[in-house]
Order: C-alpha cells, then sequence, then structure tokens
C-alpha cells in the first residue's frame, strides 16, 4: 500500500494542476465576512434587504482586501496594467473622453431597457422593483465615478483602446481603425453584466430574509426543517458571491471580462435557465415539478420514516454546499457567459461543471419525478421533463467549454481534467473508455 501511495504522489508530481486563476485564499476571505455578518444579523434580528446587502459587503470587502495584499492581483500581467510607467494627461485624455462615451451610450440602452421591460417593475419574479431601486440610488454614483476612473486607469493601461473606446469612436465618426468584434464584446460583457446583476439583487434579500428569520429551537428537532434551512443557508453564500462578482468587473482587481460567449446557442441555453424567460418555472413548458408534491416530494413520500430522511436530507445539504462551494472558487470572478480567468482548484479540480452536477443531482433527488406525481403518465412525463432540464444543463456545459477553449489555459486543464479529475475520470470508467 505504502508503495501504491507512492507511486500516485510521483505520478500526481509529474502532473501538477494547472494554476487557478484565483486563490482558495480570496474565497475563504468572502467566507469568513459573511459568516461574521450572518452571525451578527441573526443576533440582532436584521433581516431586511439592506442587511443583506451589507452581507454583500462583508462577503466582497474582505476578498478585495485578500486579493491585493497577499494575492497582489493587481500586479498580474493580465490586467494589462503597467503601473511603472503612467502616460501623461495629454496623451490619453482624447481615449478617455472616447471611451466615457463610448461607457455612457451603453448605460443609457441599459436604462432604457430597464424602464421598459416590465418585468423589472413587478414583484412576479421576485423583488425586481428593488433591484431597480438598487440600481437608480448607484447610477449618479457610477456615472460621477466613471470619469476620474476612467482618466486615471486610461494612463496606466498598456493598451488603453478597449471595446468602450471603439463604441464611442464608431458613434463620433472619428477617423480611426476601429474593431468592431470589439464593440460586439463590450456590449455583450454589459448585457451579461445588466441581465445578471439585476437579477442577483431581485433575489438576495429573499434567502438572506429566510435564513435570519429561521428558528433554531424548531429547525434542529425536525430532520426537514434542518435540511431546508441549511439549503437556504447554502444559497444565502451563494447569491453573496455571486452578486460579487458581477459588481466588481474592475482591471485594477484582475477581476475584469476578458470575453463574453459569442456563441448565439450558449445565451440561449443559459437565458431559459432565467427570469423572464424560464422553461423550467411552474406551469412552464418545462415545469419538472408536475403533480401534487413539487420539489418537496422527498420529504412527503418519506414522512414519518426519519431513517430515510434523515439521509436525504444530509445528500441534499451536501450538494448545495458543492454548487455553494463552485461559486466561492470564483472569489469575486463569478459570472455566467464570460471568461474572467481559469479555475483549477475547489471543485474544479474534480469536475469542469461541479455546479451544474451537483444542481441536476439535488433536482433529481429532491422531486423524484417518478413517485412524486399523481398517475403513471404524469410520473413518465416528468421524469421525461427532468431529464431535458438536465440535458439543457448539459447544454450549457458544452457552450461554455467552447468559448472558454478559445484560451489555451482552458484547454490545458481540460486535458489535465481528463487525465486527473474524479469525474470524467469517473464517466470514462462508466463508458468502458478506462
Amino acid at each position: 500500500m505504502f508503495h501504491d501511495t507512492a507511486l500516485a504522489r510521483a505520478a500526481k508530481a509529474a502532473d501538477p494542476r494547472p494554476k487557478s486563476a484565483v486563490s482558495t485564499g480570496c474565497g475563504l476571505a468572502g467566507l469568513a465576512g459573511l459568516f461574521l455578518w450572518v452571525a451578527v444579523a441573526r443576533h440582532y434580528g436584521m433581516d431586511g434587504p439592506f442587511a443583506a446587502l451589507t452581507n454583500v459587503a462583508a462577503c466582497g470587502v474582505p476578498m478585495v482586501l485578500w486579493a491585493v495584499f497577499v494575492d497582489k492581483v493587481h500586479r498580474s500581467p493580465s490586467t494589462g496594467i503597467d503601473w511603472s510607467a503612467p502616460k501623461p494627461w495629454r496623451e490619453t485624455l482624447d481615449i478617455s473622453l472616447t471611451k466615457l462615451a463610448g461607457l455612457w451610450v451603453t448605460w443609457v440602452g441599459i436604462a432604457v431597457i430597464y424602464g421598459t421591460g416590465r418585468f423589472y417593475w413587478s414583484n412576479q419574479w421576485g423583488g425586481f422593483p428593488f433591484a431597480m431601486w438598487c440600481v437608480g440610488m448607484a447610477a449618479p454614483v457610477v456615472f460621477l465615478g466613471s470619469i476620474p476612473y476612467v482618466l486615471w486607469i486610461d494612463r496606466r493601461l498598456v493598451q488603453p483602446k478597449d471595446g468602450a473606446w471603439a463604441l464611442g469612436a464608431w458613434l463620433m465618426g472619428l477617423n480611426e481603425d476601429i474593431d468592431r468584434e470589439a464593440i460586439y464584446n463590450h456590449l455583450r460583457s454589459w448585457a451579461v453584466k445588466a441581465f445578471f446583476l439585476a437579477f442577483m439583487l431581485a433575489v438576495v434579500p429573499g434567502g438572506f430574509g429566510n435564513f435570519v428569520r429561521g428558528n433554531l429551537s424548531e429547525v434542529l428537532h425536525n430532520p426537514v426543517a434542518l435540511a431546508n434551512w441549511l439549503i437556504g443557508f447554502m444559497f444565502v453564500i451563494d447569491c453573496a458571491f455571486a452578486t460579487v462578482g458581477y459588481i466588481l468587473t474592475f482591471r485594477p482587481l484582475d477581476s475584469h471580462i476578458r470575453s463574453a460567449n459569442p456563441f448565439a446557442a450558449a445565451w440561449m441555453a443559459a437565458l431559459i435557465c432565467y427570469p423572464p424567460f424560464t422553461l423550467m418555472a411552474d406551469n412552464g413548458p418545462l415545469d419538472y415539478h408536475t403533480g401534487n408534491y413539487g420539489a418537496d416530494g422527498w420529504s412527503i413520500w418519506f414522512a414519518g420514516h426519519p431513517a430515510l430522511l434523515i439521509p436525504i436530507g444530509t445528500v441534499l445539504v451536501g450538494l448545495t454546499a458543492i454548487y455553494a462551494w463552485a461559486t466561492v472558487a470564483f472569489g469575486f470572478r463569478f459570472s455566467n457567459l464570460t471568461h474572467r480567468g481559469i479555475l483549477t482548484h475547489g471543485p474544479y479540480a474534480f469536475s469542469r461543471h461541479p455546479a451544474y452536477l451537483s444542481k441536476n443531482l439535488f433536482w433529481w433527488i429532491a422531486t423524484i419525478p417518478v413517485l412524486t406525481t399523481g398517475s403513471m403518465v404524469d410520473a413518465a412525463r416528468a421524469t421525461i421533463l427532468m431529464g431535458v432540464v438536465s440535458g439543457i444543463y448539459y447544454w450549457r456545459a458544452r457552450t461554455e467549454e467552447r468559448h472558454l477553449g478559445m484560451d489555451p489555459a482552458y484547454r490545458e486543464y481540460s486535458e489535465w481534467m481528463a487525465r486527473n479529475g474524479a469525474v470524467p475520470r469517473f464517466f470514462a470508467w462508466v463508458a468502458g473508455k478506462r
């Protein structure tokens, strides 16, 4: 056995895992800040939307401090910043003004979409009106702050003429060699940020409030209530980290969007999983909760059988913890449909798509589609729909790999995973390829 272990260690040393773009410490720092604030909020009964926003800040600030003072991410070559030789103001002023024009036009377009999209002002899909209030309060600060920020950063960027500048130059009709693909990437990047940030701001308060209001004396005596309460906390963690990710897209933090997914199939696969386009929502065409029990099927079918409820609840909490862990691993770089650096640590050392895998296993176990319906026909229907939903997430994974595969760093990671990743090796064994 000792000999086998030594051989395994030697093989691992000969084939090291590619370096991750984010450190483990960054996510742990955010997690520590979140835990601290949640403890304070529970102690004092602060369960409102502003307490939930404070939770986001308590998660984000420690990560920024860790990234700057420990990881020194601002020194990374991938930021595109040369701190040692800032350019004269006169050299970059015109570039900065053109870039600001492109940025502001982009923001006006987002404001028009927010203002005219009815669901952004309806509670039908959650707390979108609160999200719009947050955006409205932040807009003047972001607008005014963009001026000194752009003037400052452009002096230090190696190549300050980015997509925002290209859009501004095109709008002004400047006689410049304009990269249209840079414009498209700029617009796609801001479309991702605008769509998903509004969604995150809408869902953050509800989950945070439900967890803070949880009654320990009740949940500790009920395995189902305890499991649901802990699952809720996993989503509090997930939502806080994801919200921070959509907010902190800055080059000095090396968290800027390198590229937004250019493939229409990727956008279609992602958007149908989120409101208002959700196909899996209640009464939607892919609603796999058909029947009388819905997502709580496991707790209803096995009610009165703690020998089953406890292990199933434990598995569901564990799967949600993996899902949250996959978001924590991003630090403050989480974002759908974008490339912001390749992760190879945490759950990404075992699977290329740990969040999708754990989420779908959770749904299969929690809903038990073959049982939680009123007839054999409904059971078959629910099972097929659940299979289609899982297929959509497989589709999402493939479109993400197609995008990220344009980066040699991801191809190196993907090849390493095929050789060493526990999940890919398991599926290869099932398929008889090992």
